[in-house]
């Protein structure tokens, strides 16, 4: 089902996000170096979308598979200020950015659960 392809690769966007965060806060005294991010998951779904049919199986639109979209999302560098050591790191914008990583996870892990629920209620079972 593509909602729980979905619902994964939000997780693993969000478990990508959570690295770099991570990064960035060990590396929050060295000299020189910048805050990178990771491109939102929206930029990313709408770059992986393709208007071309796909396909789902290996017999499906005469045995071509589609292609598949780019899963490892963008690293960027995050915009702020430098401190006197050319230092970009804010750990007030990493434990923004970390929260909104674990909110992305959560609703990842909720559509998953929901999804899931639905499909088992459908077969009869709980």
């Amino acid at each position: 089902m593509q909602i729980f392809n979905k619902a994964t690769s939000l997780a693993k966007h969000a478990a990508a996000r959570q690295s770099v965060i991570a990064q960035n806060v060990a590396n929050a005294d060295t000299p020189g170096y910048r805050a990178r991010d990771i491109a939102s998951f929206a930029q990313s779904y709408k770059a992986g979308e393709s208007a071309s049919m796909r396909a789902t199986r290996v017999a499906h639109l005469n045995g071509a598979m589609g292609a598949q979209s780019n899963t490892e999302p963008d690293e960027v560098y995050r915009p702020g200020a430098m401190s006197p050591n050319g230092n970009s790191v804010a750990l007030e914008s990493e434990m923004m950015a970390a929260a909104e990583a674990k909110r992305d996870h959560d609703l990842a892990l909720a559509v998953y659960k929901t999804t899931l629920g639905i499909m088992r209620s459908s077969l009869g079972r709980r």
